[in-house]
């Protein structure tokens, strides 16, 4: 099984990267993580709408078919961590790999989440979604670590 993080941009800040560098190292230890990152399309100088539309047009493109995607968004569903684990357990047993979508600063474009084969919400609450990555890692290594029986999740 592999994982992959999609993101769109890069974490300019430095304040989140470690973060998502160091869950990406300990996520080594059960699955191949890949975390990728897309040009933002709105330097482009388009209008809102189109950049997310070319945004998704580059993510859509990333798709391969032994993928389940899962976009991230607002509107999506609220897991906990155990059910998480569960939806990880479930692509590790039919042999798929998870594709997790973060977009920009526009969020992203509804056919990402059309295509997705689960949308996901994170909190209730906004996000940058450059914390949203931190988030999403640390909670991909929980339900690893909830599946193997193993005393980080408590």
């Amino acid at each position: 099984m592999k994982v992959r993080l999609l993101t769109i941009g890069k974490d300019r800040s430095g304040l989140y990267e470690p973060a998502v560098q160091e869950y990406a190292r300990r996520l080594g230890h059960y699955t191949r993580f890949e975390l990728v990152e897309l040009t933002e399309a709105s330097g482009k100088k388009l209008k809102p709408g189109d950049a997310k539309a070319a945004e998704a047009e580059a993510i859509l493109s990333k798709r391969k078919p032994q993928d389940w995607v899962i976009a991230l968004d607002e509107r999506g569903s609220l897991l906990d961590s155990v059910e998480l684990s569960r939806y990880v357990g479930k692509a590790q047993t039919g042999a798929k790999d998870l594709l997790f979508v973060i977009g920009g600063d526009e969020g992203l474009d509804s056919s990402v989440r059309d295509a997705a084969n689960l949308t996901l919400s994170l909190s209730k609450m906004t996000l940058p979604h450059r914390l949203a990555r931190v988030v999403l890692v640390e909670q991909l290594y929980r339900a690893f670590t909830i599946l193997k029986g193993e005393p980080y999740h408590k």
